[in-house]
């Protein structure tokens, strides 16, 4: 048998996490981009450039930035 109770236990659990991350995803992003894209504030320039972060930097540049700003001092 290629798929054992367990294997299909956790393909169940991904796509579970999958569906509800995109769903979530799609009620926050869609209108975000949609405010984003009409407006011409200072505030949609600087939310544009905090959405677009995680395309730019390597997740371990973004996991200093977070140590650096969380951290005790």
């Amino acid at each position: 048998m290629l798929l054992t109770p367990s294997d299909l236990q956790a393909i169940g659990l991904t796509l579970q996490v999958a569906t509800l991350t995109t769903l979530i995803l799609l009620v926050l992003g869609v209108p975000l981009a949609w405010w984003l894209a009409r407006s011409t504030s200072a505030w949609s320039r600087a939310v544009g450039a905090l959405v677009s972060m995680p395309l730019v930097l390597p997740p371990s540049v973004l996991g200093f930035y977070l140590l650096v700003a969380m951290g005790p001092n």
